[in-house]
């Protein structure tokens, strides 16, 4: 392998990886499968990929091609060199709007080729629901198709011209009429011209095996159609011309509802005489809340086009008379559109799941028949499903007869592999019996491949193995793939993990308390790759900064698997490549909600550091902002605020600090508050007597960094109407419920002094759970009183409630109170919304920009932030995103320009372009900082601006009420 790697280095100007990260990370991609490669090869042209064929060629090493790496078959994993053409050949190298054509590079992001194509009013025209990380490359090489095939059929429908190398080096340029057939494909076609006119069923999504047929004369003998779907196995793909469809102008989505399953595929096929763009089928247990959907329990996408919304609209309307649905929708706003296609689109991942939490996997995903016949092969299918005591949701693209399902195989036993097995030849049998194809969008790969013969009879499946010795004699190319494949049962990606649970400190409820059977979560659909970031999604930022895959929250959950499996990374939880790729995880909770199976990494980050730093030095900024509670309690016990504020701002105290602190050089010191909000507390007088009781919650920043924040709550709430109080300061034996003035019941717990309640958050997002679980365990035993009472904890900072809500209970699953208290969290909003649901707030009548804090979105949801903000007369909508503080994670040396370039994603241009009058909105700490520190603006908490609000409607107030 040394001697391998030296000459592909000497031969390729692009990135040559042969270490433990790269090599891990391609391990799998969206399939049940896993190869080890010997390394991986970024390849800036084709003449390193030409570069590359002749080394591997000449050590006798497979090259496998690879785009965004969400092949649900197998066939983006290998054991040789794997191409990643996602890091340089991912240009669009020039669109043609007169011939509606582009020219693009394998590695190009399907959504890119999208964004250039939109203001000449052209599009490309399959559209899988991967398109915000899939490639062309990789789309050329399934075939993909996608959603609006009914109108615009699949890749090889949308390809006019291929550049490819193949195995022995040559360059090719493929097209019609044999353009660029290698030597010996067209006697090889002429002599098997009767196998080829019959062998191949008539269906709009006939994936699987080669398309030789596309090669026959009276079809313009197509070398580009036939390449198209052959996974890698024929040539490297390092070009292609392709063609672009016109986008129409105006849409409308028709949302059909049906009684069940069958009933929505009985329909589709009769509505394709309409013309629609998309005729897409989902029933009721992938969508977790149906609210959004009409009555119904499957339903029907239907998508129409027009030069108009009112024609869009009239064919839409047309389709609803014509079908017979239990209700109906049709929607013509373009942003309810989105909301609703990313209900079909996230069902890719949502499916991994079963209802009651069961896992599920691909395997088979995407088989496809006549679609006349859909409705009697879903009862066939649900009926052999039955047979095997399996479940699964079919779904998919119901006006092409392909349907995507995820079942819940059991692939870690013997006997439940052995199931999968006998599931998956007669499965196939059933298909072929319908008249079908084992693949009709994802490719055959390993997943379908040792079945061809079922659906193609020996003598073709022979016919494609001679096909493939044509163009790569030496089967250098993705082997095992097509022709001559492993077995569907081999190389099972979940085989290497531990069969027994491994010790760790969260409780993983969603899991069965298995750590693995977390990590297992992420199946690879790659939802965290995307480039960009529309509206509130905020997954995943240091991907989006720095575009490496170790940087993903998939890359990271394939470092983990292979950290379990210790084959690649052999050092467990000590390992550094893990270390390095947790490194850049802000820890914003993001994958939590946006993931479609809600991986959580900020809380498997946790879970690593603890083990990883077990018994050993920590890095210095874990001590100095993971202990940061208690050195601002320090300060504040001491009374040195102002001490330590100049100090701060004296330069050479300051570089000291943050070198001994592990802080950031760039980043300043935040001021300690002189004053904090529990003082202030202690020498005010409430001034509301009557009312509901809530419990503020004094988090760490709002006690010692911003008290304005607490104050500023405590006279919303009481202008609410609301009786507010704090969390005892002393353990209590019996109610009441503590205000931070209350005197312990029992005069022994005198000696235990006075506390302060704390989340745990600082600790948990660096790792020191054992801490973490004493901290949490002290905040419950101060918080019983409260747990007795119907009061809510209102809780100011976002990060702090969702630590709350999510951390405590997990951290401390053996203890019922953490889970009481978690059912109290509320925020700001949430608070006066159930609890002052007849109050009206101040009128601020201005506009608002900013950022939903990252935490809010992933764990505590913000409608009912909304609802308040338009109540007060808040304008305008926050950005996504994080804003790359994240808590210590951007003061932290080295972090600095991936937290400037997080905020400067959404965060900093919404702020920047809002219009003078503008309300900064900033709920989180951390948030306010970093737009302080970058843009010089002060953010500002919600209950800051309807505090202030109040204060001005007091002072415009007639006085002795004239």
């Amino acid at each position: 392998m040394t001697d391998l790697e030296a000459e592909l280095r000497k031969v390729v100007r692009g990135d040559v990886g042969f270490d433990v990260t790269s090599r891990a990370l391609v391990t799998m991609d969206a399939s049940n499968y896993r190869r080890v490669p010997l390394g991986v090869v970024a390849p800036r042209d084709a003449d390193d990929v030409a570069g590359v064929l002749e080394v591997c060629r000449a050590h006798g090493v497979p090259v496998v091609p690879r785009g965004g790496g969400t092949s649900i078959a197998g066939q983006a994993t290998g054991t040789g060199v794997v191409l990643d053409f996602t890091r340089h050949m991912n240009r669009l190298v020039t669109l043609d709007p007169e011939a509606r054509t582009a020219v693009v590079q394998p590695g190009l992001v399907l959504d890119r080729l999208q964004e250039a194509a939109a203001p000449h009013g052209l599009r490309f025209g399959p559209d899988p629901s991967t398109h915000s990380r899939c490639t062309l490359g990789g789309m050329i090489g399934n075939n993909s198709c996608g959603s609006h095939s009914v109108a615009w059929g699949t890749t090889a429908d949308s390809v006019r011209e291929l550049d490819v190398i193949t195995a022995r080096g040559r360059r090719l340029r493929l097209g019609q009429e044999w353009a660029g057939a290698p030597d010996g494909l067209r006697e090889l076609v002429d002599g098997e011209l009767a196998r080829l006119r019959t062998g191949f069923p008539e269906l709009p999504r006939r994936i699987s095996g080669y398309a030789l047929d596309a090669l026959l004369p009276e079809r313009g003998a197509d070398v580009t159609r036939s390449f198209c779907g052959s996974e890698g196995t024929l040539g490297v793909l390092t070009e292609a011309v392709v063609r672009l469809v016109e986008a129409p102008r105006a849409r409308a989505l028709a949302v059909l509802g049906y009684a069940d399953e069958s009933a929505a595929a009985e329909a589709a096929a009769g509505l394709l005489p309409f013309g629609p763009l998309t005729v897409e089928g989902m029933a009721a247990d992938l969508v977790p809340s149906p609210a959004a959907l009409p009555r119904g329990a499957a339903w029907l996408f239907v998508e129409t086009g027009g030069e108009s919304a009112g024609e869009a609209r009239a064919r839409a309307e047309a389709i609803v008379r014509a079908a017979d649905v239990v209700d109906a929708l049709v929607v013509t706003d373009p942003a309810v559109q989105r909301a609703l296609w990313r209900i079909r689109e996230d069902a890719s991942g949502t499916a991994t799941r079963m209802p009651d939490g069961t896992e599920a996997w691909p395997g088979w995903e995407d088989c496809a028949v006549p679609p006349a016949r859909l409705g009697p092969y879903l009862r066939d299918f649900r009926a052999l499903l039955a047979a095997h005591g399996l479940r699964g949701t079919p779904y998919g693209h119901f006006g092409d007869g392909c349907i995507h399902v995820r079942i819940d195989f059991d692939l870690l036993t013997e006997p439940g592999i052995a199931r999968f097995r006998r599931f998956s030849e007669e499965l196939a049998e059933l298909v072929v019996t319908h008249g079908g194809s084992l693949s009709g969008e994802h490719g055959d790969g390993q997943a379908r491949a040792e079945l061809l013969p079922r659906m193609y009879g020996p003598e073709m499946v022979g016919l494609f193995e001679r096909a493939k010795g044509v163009w790569d004699p030496d089967d250098l190319l993705n082997p095992g793939m097509l022709v001559r494949p492993a077995p569907l049962d081999a190389g099972l990606r979940f085989s290497v993990l531990p069969r027994e649970p491994v010790d760790v400190a969260f409780g993983y409820p969603s899991d069965g308390g298995d750590f693995s059977a977390a990590v297992r979560r992420c199946v690879g659909v790659a939802k965290c790759r995307t480039t960009s970031v529309s509206g509130s999604a905020v997954m995943c930022p240091s991907f989006r900064v720095t575009g490496e895959e170790q940087h993903s929250t998939r890359g990271r959950a394939r470092l983990l698997h292979e950290m379990l499996a210790g084959e690649v990374v052999t050092d467990g939880w000590r390992s550094t490549e893990v270390r390095d790729a947790l490194d850049l995880c802000l820890s914003c909770k993001g994958c939590r909600s946006d993931c479609p199976v809600e991986v959580d990494m900020a809380t498997y980050k946790a879970e690593f550091l603890h083990h990883h730093y077990a018994g050993r030095r920590r890095p210095a900024a874990h001590y100095a902002m993971g202990r940061l509670p208690v050195w601002l309690r320090a300060v504040s016990r001491t009374r040195t605020a102002r001490l330590v504020n100049a100090l701060a701002r004296l330069r050479p105290c300051a570089r000291a600090a943050k070198r001994l602190g592990g802080i950031a050089p760039e980043r300043e010191i935040p001021r300690v508050a002189t004053r904090t909000f529990s003082r202030w507390w202690e020498r005010r007088r409430a001034s509301v007597q009557g009312g509901d009781l809530v419990v503020l919650w004094p988090d760490t920043f709002t006690e010692y960094l911003s008290p304005s924040v607490g104050r500023a709550a405590v006279r919303v709430l009481e202008a609410a109407g609301l009786r507010v109080a704090l969390p005892p300061t002393v353990r209590l034996e019996k109610p009441p419920v503590g205000d931070g003035r209350t005197v312990a019941l029992d005069p022994l717990s005198l000696l235990r002094g006075r506390g302060h309640v704390c989340c745990g958050l600082t600790y948990v997002s660096t790792g020191q759970l054992d801490r973490a679980r004493a901290v949490m365990r002290r905040m419950l035993d101060l918080m019983e009183p409260v747990l007795e009472t119907d009061a809510p904890v209102v809780v100011l900072e976002p990060s702090c409630a969702a630590a709350l809500r999510t951390d405590v209970p997990e951290l401390l699953h053996d203890d019922p109170r953490a889970a009481r208290l978690a059912a109290k969290v509320r925020t700001f909003a949430e608070t006066l919304e159930r609890h002052a649901p007849d109050w009206t707030p101040p009128r601020v009548d201005r506009p608002v920009a900013g950022q939903t804090h990252c935490h809010q979105h992933a764990v505590l949801g913000d409608a009912a932030d909304r609802r308040l903000r338009g109540a007060a007369r808040l304008t305008g909508e926050l950005s996504g995103g994080c804003c790359g503080l994240a808590g210590n994670f951007g003061f932290e040396r080295g972090h600095y320009e991936v937290s400037a370039a997080c905020a400067g994603e959404q965060l900093l241009p919404s702020v920047r372009d809002a219009p003078d009058g503008t309300v900064v909105l900033a709920d989180g700490f951390s948030c306010r900082t970093q737009l302080e520190q970058l843009a010089g603006v002060r953010g500002r908490h919600l209950a800051e601006v309807l505090a202030g609000a109040l204060e001005e409607e007091e002072a415009n107030a007639p006085e002795d009420g004239r």
